[in-house]
């Protein structure tokens, strides 16, 4: 592929995924606009971001595997013609069961355009050049979702909410018919479809996840949260005894021996998992604690979001050079200093000035670990299993947002709550403080990488004879 090509590939891939990472956290600045405007109950507002994520995160894996069997491209442009066509349908929503339903139909195109962006990226780049490409595929990456609130406070206040959908549809009609011109079409190995993997696997995640976002809503202990958990625990075990039974698995269990696999993902989903529960958090502190709003709120969290344009592609091309392991150790370290440091100082006397050297600090760490996370997964897996490996990175993603805001409400609802600035201060910094705790622990997952020198030795990444055994890291 052409210099140009590539330039082009990463270009629209890293836009599309701009745009789907962005909805995950765009709308929090919004809703209390579109409570006034549609009339939402707090339980049909959860739900406007709930039902976003939930779809997302329930069919990741079925979309990477599709793309894998019909083609990645055509999934892709598939996903992103879903996604537009319901960005649209939310901007026009009459009513907030109207909206809520468009969101789920947004969060099913979402899972076809995010694993198969950094598959078609992945397949596109040689293992030389994957690491850089994809740093800066994870920072546009990481922008959006940080940047969410910033977005929609300021597109809410200039103009209408209904904006931060519309915005979606011009970009999204300006993508397709580029990624048919130029982006060339790709599939992983095999030409079935493991169909009871998918079902298996979207059973199991509708479970967990389900059972995540009504934990504290009906209580830990209830039927629902407990019958929800329970079987999507059975469901993924049923499916990992599917997998090492079927002839062509969506998800060959033989990765999970490859250190770079097995600790990469393990990285991420605490990684995520930390970063999503502080954000979920950290603007409402702006608004509730210090007065700030939307608009403020969003502006105020750019020292966060700012390192990502600079730290993360600069981290992707580092990879290469000294390897995903410490970097990621480092800048889970830095990201879990940060998110402490937040939780000791955050008070009703704390002023703002207070918070800006930890999210520096919290912003450059997640800002290297991102891209190499995400390459240490890639890179560990053959170019067939691309897409594969793409779309557990991006579930457990996915699943970690989930995660997080669910153990960081808990712990907030324990400590705290909403009455007064200093109640809501007594649950946010145990929380920020257990979110910087998660940043640790993934940062300890991340020794568990290879180093350099041997992963470019044993990186199966080169298309290699079938059948090929993995080697062990």
């Amino acid at each position: 592929m052409a210099q140009k090509t590539r330039g082009g590939l990463l270009g629209l891939t890293a836009t599309a995924s701009l745009m789907v990472a962005l909805d995950a956290t765009v709308v929090t600045t919004a809703l209390a606009r579109i409570r006034l405007d549609l009339a939402a109950s707090m339980e049909q507002l959860e739900w406007t971001v709930n039902a976003y994520g939930l779809s997302f995160a329930v069919l990741l894996m079925t979309g990477a595997a599709l793309g894998d069997r019909f083609g990645r491209r055509r999934m892709f442009v598939s996903g992103l013609g879903l996604f537009t066509a319901a960005s649209a349908a939310c901007a026009a929503a009459p009513g907030i069961g109207w909206l809520i339903a468009a969101r789920a139909v947004q969060g099913c195109g979402s899972a076809l355009v995010m694993p198969l962006a950094m598959a078609l990226l992945s397949a596109g780049f040689p293992p030389s050049r994957r690491a850089r490409a994809l740093g800066v595929f994870a920072g546009v990456t990481g922008l959006a979702v940080v940047a969410g609130p910033v977005v929609g406070g300021v597109v809410t206040e200039g103009l209408a909410w209904q904006w931060i959908f519309w915005l979606n549809v011009p970009i999204g009609l300006a993508v397709i018919p580029l990624v048919l011109r130029y982006v060339p079409e790709s599939r992983g190995g095999g030409g079935s479809f493991d169909l009871g993997g998918v079902l298996l696997v979207t059973g199991g995640a509708l479970g967990l996840v389900w059972g995540l976002i009504r934990a504290n809503g009906s209580g830990w202990g209830a039927l629902e949260v407990d019958g929800a958990l329970a079987a999507g625990t059975l469901l993924l075990a049923a499916f990992v005894a599917w997998e090492l039974r079927v002839r062509e698995p969506m998800v060959p269990m033989r990765l999970l021996r490859s250190r770079g696999f097995s600790a990469g993902n393990a990285a991420g989903l605490l990684m995520y998992a930390a970063l999503y529960g502080s954000l979920f958090f950290m603007a409402q502190f702006l608004q509730t604690v210090l007065g700030a709003g939307p608009m403020t709120a969003g502006l105020q969290l750019v020292p966060w979001t700012a390192t990502v344009t600079v730290v993360a592609p600069a981290a992707g091309a580092l990879v290469n050079r000294v390897g995903a392991r410490p970097l990621t150790a480092a800048g889970l370290t830095l990201q879990g200093i940060g998110m402490g440091w937040i939780g000791l100082v955050a008070g009703p006397s704390a002023a703002y000035p207070d918070l800006v050297a930890p999210m520096v600090i919290a912003g450059a760490g997640i800002s290297m670990a991102m891209p190499a996370a995400q390459t240490a997964v890639i890179n560990s897996v053959a170019a067939r299993e691309i897409g594969k490996a793409s779309g557990v990175f991006n579930a457990l993603r996915q699943f970690a947002a989930v995660l997080g805001v669910a153990v960081a409400a808990a712990v907030f609802t324990a400590e705290g709550g909403y009455g007064t600035a200093r109640t809501f201060s007594d649950g946010f910094g145990p929380a920020l403080t257990l979110m910087g705790a998660l940043s640790l622990a993934g940062a300890l997952a991340g020794l568990f990488m290879p180093g350099p020198d041997r992963a470019a030795r044993t990186s199966p990444a080169q298309p290699v004879p079938w059948p090929a055994p993995e080697p062990t890291r």
